[in-house]
């Protein structure tokens, strides 16, 4: 007999979780991941993880250079709601680096409320196994704090290194160019003030070697002549520490653009035998001169010049009109030079009388009948001169100094100066305490329009200088078209500087951006 059991099968139910309520709602939550007690809800209302955090604080501006101070000492260069300040902002914050920033924005604030305000969200671990996220709103009050470049640039005797450029000449041409090529390549950047003297200008450095820099640049720019001193202010005797100033008079040769020169004899044979009344044409390193009846050239380097020093014969204050009545190239060229014979006439004498005067000039290229040009008047002028009286007593120079020296063609202009379609930066300098007088502005001006002149009239010499387009001038732009078709090309329109070769101001802002 058998017997059969049956065997019941039991499945033990897995153990459910250990629930509990919330002690602030009643909400169900997992007993053994609280651990406060509390659901997710009302963790989020009853911690806050901004705790300990500001919510003001001050940024300090210098108003002089709209430079933001970064503790302890820096100043930085800041946009208005750029990376930069916000980076300032989240800094000048204490505890905010105990939490995870995850996000900072600007709000935006009336720019003469002196406010900034900064929205900010933050992570961070509040209880175990629970993160929060909190956003906050930050408020800056933007305060007055002058910098401490600014504070010496207004307090007297605070300069470390002062650069004195000086030249002796009766125009500021020369001033006038290199103020252009220091603006183009940024070589003033570090001075803490420029002010005007009455042969040339003072740049003043708080370091030494930021003058030293500057004047390594003049000294690759122009022909210079560099002395060095300096005067103690303070001694501690203890420590032996002097503390001193230092001065660099940078002296130019006294020698321009255009200007007629009576070369010494002795210098003119070292020069490869050019003849001693030659033209400077142009003005780098060295002096470069050519003579206009043979168009031989020579450079005089700046030790060469400071060891026999001469003053030029004549500049071109002194440059008279003439007009071309016959020209006939005799072949030779040089660059852009080319020599000719020339019949010519002075503008003044034109009607009064038949006095003409033969010559030969280096301007074949681009002079032709009827043309006005600038010249020398040699003949029955007087010149206080050394060099030329031995040059005029001298056998083999003496028949060779001609009536009249050709220098540059003449452009009549028309239009105002105001109707240039460039112009130039200027270098923002202290005046001197008196006021010029009329006739000094006067000159000041006139200097300023001879320069503007020799960049629309010199390929070479715009070539090395920073254009800008003239924005007041686009606008009449269509009307100067117009006029040029209907009444013919003028000598305005001949030497109108290409577009192409202007620098637009607000594409160089962005680019510097």
């Amino acid at each position: 007999m058998s017997m059969e059991v049956d065997t019941l099968a039991y499945t033990r139910p897995a153990p459910s979780a250990a629930t509990i309520l919330c002690c602030n709602c009643g909400a169900p939550i997992d007993g053994t991941k609280a651990a406060a007690a509390l659901c997710d809800d009302c963790i989020k209302l009853t911690v806050d993880i901004s705790e300990g955090i500001q919510r003001e604080a001050t940024v300090h501006i210098c108003r002089d250079c709209d430079r933001y101070l970064a503790p302890p000492s820096q100043w930085l260069v800041a946009q208005p709601e750029s990376k930069e300040l916000l980076a300032l902002c989240l800094r000048k914050l204490r505890g905010l680096s105990k939490v995870r920033i995850i996000d900072a924005s600007f709000i935006w604030t009336e720019p003469h409320s002196r406010r900034i305000k900064v929205k900010i969200t933050i992570q961070q671990e509040a209880l175990q196994g629970t993160i929060l996220q909190q956003s906050f709103e930050v408020e800056y009050v933007v305060a007055y704090q002058q910098c401490p470049d600014c504070q010496k640039s207004y307090t007297h005797n605070t300069w470390r290194a002062v650069v004195q450029v000086r030249q002796k000449v009766p125009h500021k041409r020369t001033f006038l160019f290199l103020e252009q090529l220091i603006l183009k390549h940024g070589a003033h950047k570090d001075t803490q003030n420029i002010k005007e003297a009455h042969d040339g200008i003072d740049f003043f450095f708080s370091a030494r070697n930021s003058a030293e820099k500057f004047v390594d640049f003049l000294t690759s720019v122009a022909p210079v002549r560099v002395k060095k001193s300096q005067e103690l202010i303070s001694m501690d005797i203890h420590t032996s520490t002097k503390s001193y100033k230092f001065s660099y008079s940078i002296e130019l040769v006294p020698l321009c653009k255009d200007d007629l020169i009576c070369l010494p004899l002795k210098l003119a044979k070292q020069l490869g035998g050019i003849s001693p009344l030659t033209l400077c044409y142009k003005v780098g390193t060295s002096v470069n001169v050519i003579d206009p009846t043979t168009l031989q050239t020579a450079d005089i380097s700046t030790q060469e010049y400071w060891h026999t020093p001469f003053a030029p014969l004549a500049d071109v204050q002194e440059l008279a009109e003439f007009i071309v009545l016959d020209i006939e190239p005799l072949g030779p060229q040089k660059g852009r030079f080319a020599l000719a014979e020339a019949t010519v006439a002075r503008a003044s004498d034109m009607g009064l009388n038949d006095t003409t005067y033969y010559t030969r000039t280096h301007l074949g290229g681009v002079l032709h009948p009827g043309d006005s040009v600038l010249g020398y008047h040699l003949s029955g002028t007087n010149f206080n001169n050394s060099q030329f009286e031995a040059l005029e007593n001298h056998r083999n120079y003496a028949s060779t100094i001609p009536d009249v020296m050709l220098v540059k063609k003449f452009y009549a202009r028309k239009k105002k100066n105001k109707n240039r379609n460039w112009r130039l930066k200027r270098m923002a300098k202290e005046e001197s305490e008196m006021l010029p007088r009329k006739q000094d502005q006067d000159r000041l001006e006139r200097d300023m329009e001879m320069f503007l002149r020799d960049v629309e009239e010199d390929e070479e010499l715009r070539a090395n200088l920073a254009l800008y387009k003239n924005q007041q001038k686009a606008r009449g732009e269509r009307m100067d078209v117009e006029e040029m078709t209907e009444g013919g090309e003028s000598d305005d329109d001949r030497l109108r500087i290409p577009m192409e070769q202007l620098i637009d101001e607000f594409e160089e802002m962005g680019m510097e951006e």
